[in-house]
């Protein structure tokens, strides 16, 4: 099972809105000479949902000969069309991917058998184990605590990460937790929260700009130092809460760029930082050593 702090890393782009590989080769460098614990690709904040089929192949293909085994890869092979999503899972489990994030059916949405299904199809027929990505806030549908309970028991589904914000929610889904199902947090103001429930971990944003106090962060939970991990929490809460001052990834991008980093812009309709969020965002960045 893949244990801690896992990026879900934003995808750099040039000015002319193509994908920046140098720059993205840099970021992998950084994050595995930082103790990152493993790497999401086209996730939400990877902006993989403006991305072209050909984009996305050629995204994780290269991350994994980059990473070459030294950190487990995710790759993000969502769709709302369930043959899409099978389609991309089975190319990215070819590809070498480690493991495979699965999201629910946006816009579509589904009945509670279609929901199952959109899963059990993919889990069915791809080698590398799929982990479900439950975003109601993105998605505007959520997996419901019985279709978890279901879900939890396929051999080739390995965890779910939890970003509904909901920690009602995420109580109830983890007395489904065992050694074959995992859950990772999906919120960074709530990884110490999930821990405690019995999580394996984050996928996080707040990893992009500090890869390792977010590993320093689990690894003390998992160490069984749970003050220093709550510490870690508490002292970069408002930092997190002003990477989402404006939609994931407009924040993160703008503090990486802030950083040094050639991350590039974005694709629309995701577009540049109000000039007064970004204000408190610097503000947030200093007072915790990033400016």
């Amino acid at each position: 099972m893949i244990k801690g702090s896992i990026v879900a890393l934003v995808t750099p782009f040039h000015e002319d809105g193509s994908v920046n590989f140098e720059a993205l080769g840099e970021l992998l460098d950084w994050h595995l000479s930082n103790s990152t614990d493993g790497i999401l690709v086209l996730g939400t904040t990877g902006e993989s949902t403006t991305m072209t089929h050909e984009e996305d192949d050629a995204v994780v293909e290269y991350t994994l000969k980059k990473v070459n085994h030294k950190v487990p890869v995710i790759a993000g092979s969502g769709s709302n069309d369930t043959a899409t999503m099978l389609m991309k899972s089975k190319k990215y489990a070819d590809l070498g991917a480690d493991a495979l994030l699965v999201i629910t059916p946006y816009y579509n949405k589904a009945n509670e058998e279609g929901m199952i299904r959109h899963f059990t199809t993919v889990a069915d027929q791809v080698s590398a184990p799929c982990i479900l990505y439950n975003v109601p806030g993105r998605t505007g549908c959520s997996l419901s605590v019985s279709a978890v309970e279901r879900l939890s028991k396929h051999p080739n589904i390995i965890g779910i990460k939890e970003a509904s914000g909901n920690i009602s929610y995420a109580v109830s889904i983890s007395r489904f937790l065992s050694d074959d199902f995992v859950m990772y947090s999906g919120n960074d103001d709530m990884i110490v929260p999930i821990l405690s429930l019995g999580g394996s971990g984050v996928i996080s944003v707040f990893a992009n700009t500090n890869p390792k106090e977010c590993h320093d962060l689990t690894a003390n939970w998992f160490a069984g130092n749970h003050q220093a991990a709550l510490e870690i929490q508490q002292k970069y809460l408002d930092y997190i809460h002003a990477l989402f001052y404006e939609v994931n990834p407009i924040p993160v991008k703008e503090a990486l760029r802030a950083m040094g980093f050639n991350v590039g812009g974005y694709r629309l309709p995701l577009y540049d930082m109000a000039e007064k969020n970004k204000e408190h965002l610097y503000a947030e960045m200093k007072k915790v050593g990033l400016l």
